[in-house]
């Protein structure tokens, strides 16, 4: 399993790899939203995106708005990461268009589990 990590710190994608890695899946990340679509358009064969949601200039939420349109394209599923964890931000985050979500600090647990749920019922 490929995952695509897009956060604009360094140590989260770090952080995330490393976990991923431990746990036998392969991931790639990248510093801004934008990166993120240009490596999904060019078909690099993520099963998974983890989003961070609060970027500068293009965040989590302009992300999910540019593929919202052309989920038929075969977008991967997309799990919402964030530090934002007050009430409200899950829900937010799926209308936005989020398949999932996992707050900050990551709970690998949680985050492979949220993986396991997507993709059993991904058509994508």
């Amino acid at each position: 399993m490929n995952i695509l990590i897009i956060d604009d710190d360094r140590r989260n994608i770090f952080a995330l790899k490393t976990a991923l890695k431990s746990r036998g899946f392969l991931s790639q990340g990248v510093l801004t939203a934008q990166e993120g679509l240009d490596l999904i358009a060019e078909g690099k064969g993520f099963d998974v995106v983890l989003l961070d949601m609060m970027m500068p200039e293009f965040d989590g939420f302009q992300f999910l708005q540019c593929i919202s349109s052309d989920r038929e394209k075969g977008y991967p599923p997309v799990i919402a990461v964030t530090a934002k964890a007050m009430s409200g931000d899950r829900e937010r985050c799926l209308s936005a268009g989020a398949d999932g979500y996992v707050s900050k600090p990551v709970d690998i647990e949680v985050l492979l589990a949220e993986i396991r749920r997507l993709l059993k019922g991904w058509n994508g």
